[in-house]
């Protein structure tokens, strides 16, 4: 047997550095000692006689390369304790102190020293691998109390799945210091208490002056707010500016009074049920409103506070504020996103098992989409609404989701409020540092039931029976302060009596106001731009723009950079784009799409589209970001115009999410009322995949927040034989969410249309949400042209009458929208039918029903009025026809006849079905209802 001379020479310290670098990223060692070290590591998980050598005493038998080693007792009893400290590292966190009120469960391996081929013998014994905890040679006995402190007390820490090596260091420097535990002052340690005790006394007061009514308590979990303090404080002192939080119900409406400075006064009016100033706006319920203010830390930075509005639909709101936060940086702070904050409060339940969790994380590092890390917080209370927290997920924890983007994961008992505090100011200093997400689970409890009017020992009679004897946080660490003499008996009543005086006096005053006023979200954002009422939208607006800036942007979107190798279909195509506009005159749906943009972003305003394959478009028709043959660089015209450009152009593919994605946008449009901001579908029904946001947000928001919106979303819809999921764009749907003036709902089928359609998005002093069902067989059909003095020197048209009829003549007066005129056109030339007038609706809602009725009016020798949609009857926009015109009623109506399914998978019969509704048009002989 080899004898390695080098393990007996060389000092144990410089072996225990290599093997800890070795077992944190085994990549990170020089080849041969990663061989080496493999070669112990097997060794030591399989038995002597399994491998088929003979131990030696004085020494474990390793195979290392090939060959036998004999390794000094000394040494293998040092790596030993380095993998003993690995545990810890890895494992400790299943063995905290983290559960004030539930006896946790049991985990196997555990830490027990026989686990690492250790004995109580050894615990006397000086190591050099103490060196790696920063406390220098020591014996096994303190090297534990050292890990144990780190890892097992109030605090459990996930980490050593990260593979970045210098992150997993900085994490370990980090958490030594002091032995993972914090060394306040007296004084913030006073601050700490006096948050804790305003968090208390606002719940006990709110208890004792509404009684039974709902508010989502935060006790139990009282220690949030000294963490969220502790946050704005110290983040305002590394330059942060702007903080945007989403949370759901459970502890809002103390964090909007105890961090955000929203008056207790206004949040009484709430609980009175007080009627509202305005008679346009219907409000929403105390615990989901959203706040703006501003607030001065005690540093004396000025720093800008937002917590979004939220719908009861747990979890939505987070991918709204990554969207308000990006807004937020894209605008003002491109070079230092860091600046804006953004914070989610999550609960446990909800968080394990919302699927929006997942997208918004997955999110967290895309270039589209990405904030510059989120700090999360988990406000865990052990318990869903009955549910205890056992059937409410598989995994170990609530947040194991968070290692999705390898995250670090800090396990924390919320009773310890100090344990809170550090813990929070960890994670501030890994989010600046590292600018990733990070996950708080702040383990605590809910002592009442869902709300305060639910019995929960019906469902947790021991787990509330434990609850109901256990002290609160404040009263907790109270005692603690008392100990350490850094406050007598009386701190604390003197606190809570000053803090509820002047509760009183808010309550007084909210009860000499008979109306209650809501406070506008992010009001700054919105100056200038106006509430109006559907009159006003329905009014035409000047959309015209210069010609010759026309010219100039088509140059620049339809040349390719000449330094540049591309495919030769690419090429092709920007050349015919080059012919179309500056030769032919005749401008497909593509250009009107793109000039659109470059007309907004010479006039300064941004444009925002997302979605599955926006950049070249599902349907292969947009190509807005080009990629050389050879390299791959991308290559976006929009933002190449030179000096006829000041806006920017951002177009990103998105995730496979509609849900987050069109939540994100939809933030993002909030927060950026001058940006064009687009959310595409692949298909236009794929946006069932974001129907909480459509509902809670796109069609209410502004009746519920008084919140403004312009996002657009773009809904390919059309009956092209392609089944039941690449059909309708299920317009049925948004036009059944329409009301008074919440939308615009457009369906329109010339490209000069469409510029004006969005023009007038922006053009507009006020936002209201825009959906546009686009086309797909009519993005190449050879009669969608338009040509460049229409989108110059026209307007957005809500109706286009049938210019080619002769009115005399019309007896059959035919309605329709989008993609199924031209298929009617089609069909009215192959009859030779001049007696027949196609008009087009191309804006559902607002419905433009004078200009309808103008129309009818005009060919009064039409005896036959019809409506007609590709769409079955019981979808489509003809029940949207039936509420919105009364004239409808008299309407003969052409369709497919009532399904289940939007079309059908066969493509033979789809195309008899769309043929026997063209007859019937034509023919009312022909009544299509009977025929399936």
């Amino acid at each position: 047997m080899d004898k390695y001379s080098f393990l007996n020479a060389a000092h144990t310290s410089f072996f225990a550095e290599q093997y800890d670098r070795y077992l944190t990223n085994p990549d990170s060692v020089e080849p041969s000692w990663r061989a080496f070290f493999q070669g112990f590591d097997f060794g030591l998980e399989n038995a002597a006689e399994d491998l088929g050598v003979e131990s030696e005493k004085g020494g474990m038998v390793v195979l290392a390369n090939g060959r036998k080693v004999e390794m000094p007792e000394t040494l293998q009893k040092e790596f030993q304790v380095i993998r003993l400290i690995d545990g810890y590292r890895s494992r400790g966190h299943l063995f905290t102190k983290t559960n004030p009120v539930r006896e946790r469960r049991k985990y196997e391996p555990t830490l027990e020293l026989s686990n690492f081929g250790l004995s109580q013998e050894d615990l006397g014994t000086v190591f050099d691998a103490g060196k790696i905890l920063g406390i220098g040679p020591s014996s096994l006995k303190n090297i534990i109390a050292h890990l144990e402190s780190i890892y097992c007390d109030a605090i459990g820490v996930e980490y050593m799945y990260i593979r970045t090596p210098e992150r997993i260091q900085w994490i370990q420097d980090w958490l030594n210091k002091n032995d993972n535990h914090p060394n306040f002052t007296p004084e913030e340690k006073k601050n700490i208490l006096r948050k804790l005790n305003e968090a208390v006394s606002f719940e006990s007061f709110l208890h004792t002056k509404y009684v039974g009514q709902k508010r989502f308590s935060l006790e139990g979990g009282e220690s949030l707010i000294p963490a969220l303090d502790v946050i704005v404080e110290k983040a305002a002192d590394q330059g942060v500016k702007q903080f945007v939080v989403g949370m759901a119900h459970r502890g809002r409406l103390n964090v909007l009074t105890n961090i955000f400075g929203k008056s207790p006064k206004d949040i009484f009016s709430e609980f009175d049920g007080k009627d509202y100033e305005e008679t346009i706006f219907d409000g929403d319920v105390k615990y989901h409103l959203g706040w703006t203010s501003t607030r001065e830390t005690d540093s004396g930075k000025i720093v800008n506070m937002n917590i979004a509005p939220n719908p009861s639909h747990l979890e939505t709101v987070n991918s709204i504020v990554e969207g308000i936060s990006r807004a937020k940086q894209d605008r003002d702070h491109g070079d230092n996103i860091s600046e804006v904050l953004p914070i989610l409060i999550h609960g446990d339940a909800a968080f394990a098992g919302q699927g929006v969790v997942y997208e918004v994380i997955q999110m967290a590092r895309l270039d589209g989409y990405t904030t510059g890390g989120t700090i999360h917080i988990v406000v865990n209370n052990q318990i869903g609404f009955t549910t205890n927290y056992l059937d409410a997920r598989s995994s170990t924890y609530c947040t194991d989701v968070g290692k999705v983007t390898l995250s670090p994961v800090l396990h924390v008992n919320a009773d310890d409020a100090e344990a809170v505090v550090h813990a929070t100011t960890f994670a501030l200093e890994y989010r600046m540092r590292y600018k990733r997400d990070i996950f708080l689970d702040l383990l605590g409890y809910r002592k009442y039931g869902h709300n305060e009017g639910d019995e929960p020992k019906f469902t947790q009679p021991l787990l509330y029976k434990s609850i109901s004897k256990h002290d609160n946080p404040r009263d907790i660490y109270a005692a603690k302060l008392i100990a350490e003499g850094i406050i007598d008996e009386n701190y604390v009543k003197d606190l809570e009596e000053k803090y509820k005086n002047d509760l009183e006096e808010d309550l007084l005053d909210s009860r000499k106001i008979e109306k209650t006023r809501i406070t506008p979200f992010m009001q700054d954002e919105w100056e200038g731009f106006e509430q109006v009422t559907e009159e006003v939208m329905l009014k035409p607006m000047d959309t015209t723009y210069d010609l010759k800036k026309m010219d100039q942007i088509a140059q620049s979107i339809t040349k390719l950079p000449e330094d540049k190798k591309f495919l030769r279909k690419l090429v092709r195509l920007v050349e015919g784009r080059h012919k179309m506009y500056f030769e032919d005159n005749k401008l497909d749906w593509a250009m009107g799409e793109l000039l659109a943009y470059g007309s907004l972003l010479e006039e300064g305003y941004d444009v925002r589209m997302t979605g599955q394959d926006v950049e070249r478009g599902t349907f292969s028709h947009r190509h807005a970001v080009i990629k050389t043959e050879m390299h791959e660089e991308e290559v976006v015209l929009l933002n190449e115009m030179g000096e006829n450009q000041n806006g920017k152009f951002h177009i990103y593919n998105s995730l496979l999410s509609e849900y987050a994605v069109m939540g994100f946008d939809y933030g993002y449009a909030m927060a950026s009322p001058k940006t064009l901001t687009i959310w595409e579908a692949q298909f236009g029904d794929f946006s069932n995949g974001a129907q909480i946001i459509i509902d809670q947000y796109l069609s209410s928001a502004e009746d519920k927040w008084k919140l403004q919106n312009g996002l657009v979303l773009l809904l390919p819809h059309g009956y092209e034989g392609q089944g039941a999921e690449h059909s309708s764009a299920r317009m049925e749907r948004y036009l059944q969410l329409c009301a008074k003036d919440n939308m615009f709902v457009a369906d329109v089928t010339t490209p000069a249309n469409l510029f004006h359609l969005f023009r007038r998005q922006m053009k507009a002093n006020f936002r209201k949400p825009l959906v546009v069902f686009t086309p797909k067989s009519l993005l190449r059909h050879p009669k969608v042209m338009s040509t460049k003095e229409e989108m110059a020197n026209g307007s957005f048209q809500m109706v286009i009458d049938d210019a080619e009829a002769k009115v005399a003549k019309v007896k059959s007066l035919v309605f329709c929208t989008g993609k199924f005129y031209y298929d009617l056109l089609e069909k009215k030339e192959e009859l030779g039918r001049d007696d027949v007038a196609l008009v087009r609706v191309e804006q559902l809602f607002p419905l433009p029903a004078k200009q309808m009725r103008a129309i009818i009016k005009k060919y009064k020798n039409a005896d036959d009025i019809v409506w007609a949609q590709e769409e079955p009857r019981n979808m489509g926009a003809w029940s949207h026809m039936l509420m919105h015109l009364d004239e409808a009623k008299q309407f003969r109506v052409a369709s497919r006849r009532f399904y289940g399914a939007p079309a059908a998978g066969s493509a033979v019969r789809s195309k008899r079905r769309h043929a026997q509704v063209l007859d019937y048009v034509f023919d009312k002989s022909k009544d299509n209802m009977l025929i399936r």
